[in-house]
């Protein structure tokens, strides 16, 4: 006879087990559900990486022909940031999506050196110069010129043509950028915040800051352009990341550290210590018959590009670019106006005219103890697109998202 509390033993033994059974299956079909969803998305993001390489390629189209039965889709998008092309790449399944944004850029295969406008004065060199890579001149011949009694050295490897009396067509992308760039105004207060930094995505539309104060000290990161009718005054302690700068002059304190792309009409002055990390750029435009420069202090570092133009030849000494010693160019210089570089580029020149100035008097067309040199460029380097290119094929500079 079985008694009645063994019976109630009976029946708590097997709601166990069945609680037990029903965890385990409920755990193995979790496991399941997550092992679907970490392959689904493994295939999003190798489809995402495959979708930006197809884009890189075909930026004329903005989705991939694909067989009616395969179950991921795919769409991308072009448009112009600045100086850059921004690639919005997504792949997508069912309810899952992979998003991925990256500054991208025309490729060139230029392995051009110096380019110098063939205004009937040739180019000459003092001291210790290094030229590696294809030139255009207005001669055939390098001349030595003996200043301060140095010797002289010339290292210069690769075929010279001959250059043409105007400067090569700069990108229409350029010349758009001071006219187009623009986005949605609002106020600095008005942008999403995290610890600290005011932050926009790349996926969301881009947002105008307008300054009244010229001083900028605030942190900020993204899809931001910061725009101000007078000035912006960079101050050292501020934080910028790809973010945009528009002013007739700007400003960058000694010791200030960030990467962004700052468009001028005036001015832009680059103290000493100064980091612009890739890619960014200084551009400057003067249509104007007013004087505009860019000055380069000591011990900066600029990654990235360099350009001044907009001016006529017949106002070429009304516009400048002035790089100090001991300055680190990993970056392409384009100068309508008059070049004066005391450091190391290790990119493309082009310009109208070098000036070389000493205490007691100046040079045209001048290089001195310098080094030019596009081939040691960093490894990952993508030149900006600063002449006219008719090359589709682009090239992903860096992931933003």
């Amino acid at each position: 006879m079985v008694k009645a509390h063994s019976l109630i033993y009976a029946i708590y033994v097997c709601l166990i087990v069945s609680l037990l059974c029903g965890a385990l299956l409920y755990i193995a079909n979790m496991y399941n559900q997550l092992n679907i969803y970490y392959t689904t998305h493994e295939e999003l993001y190798i489809q995402n990486q495959s979708l930006v390489n197809y884009a890189l390629a075909n930026t004329d189209k903005t989705s991939i022909e694909t067989e009616d039965e395969q179950t991921v889709g795919s769409a991308y998008e072009l448009k112009p940031y600045g100086l850059l092309t921004l690639l919005q790449a997504k792949s997508f399944i069912a309810n899952d999506t992979v998003t991925s944004v990256h500054f991208a850029a025309a490729k060139t295969n230029d392995n051009t050196c110096v380019f110098l406008t063939n205004l009937d004065r040739p180019l000459t060199y003092s001291g210790d110069v290094k030229l590696i890579g294809d030139k255009q001149l207005p001669s055939d011949f390098i001349n030595a010129i003996h200043i301060d009694n140095k010797p002289n050295k010339l290292e210069n490897r690769g075929k010279i043509t001959a250059s043409a009396n105007s400067m090569p067509d700069i990108s229409e992308s350029i010349k758009k950028s001071f006219a187009q760039l623009n986005g949605l105004k609002v106020l600095l207060k008005e942008l999403p915040q995290n610890k600290g930094v005011y932050y926009n995505s790349f996926l969301n539309p881009t947002l105008e800051i307008n300054l009244e104060d010229p001083s900028l000290n605030t942190s900020l990161k993204g899809n931001i352009i910061i725009r101000s009718k007078d000035s912006i005054v960079v101050k050292s302690n501020a934080n910028l990341n790809d973010v945009i700068l528009i002013a007739p002059k700007i400003i960058f304190e000694d010791n200030f550290k960030g990467t962004l792309q700052a468009f001028a009409t005036r001015k832009i002055n680059v103290g000493t210590n100064v980091e612009l990390g890739y890619p960014s750029s200084l551009c400057l435009s003067n249509t104007t018959l007013e004087k505009s420069s860019i000055v380069i202090k000591n011990n900066s570092k600029i990654y990235g590009a360099i350009v001044l133009y907009g001016n006529a030849t017949t106002d070429i000494s009304k516009n400048s670019i002035d790089i100090e010693k001991e300055v680190i160019l990993a970056c392409d210089i384009y100068c309508t106006g008059e070049l004066t570089l005391r450091s190391n580029v290790y990119g493309t020149v082009y310009t109208n005219k070098f000036v070389h100035k000493t205490a007691s008097s100046g040079y045209d067309n001048c290089l001195a103890d310098i080094e030019i040199n596009p081939s040691k460029r960093p490894a990952h380097f993508v030149s900006m697109p600063l002449l006219s290119n008719n090359d589709s094929n682009y090239a992903a500079i860096k992931k933003v998202l």
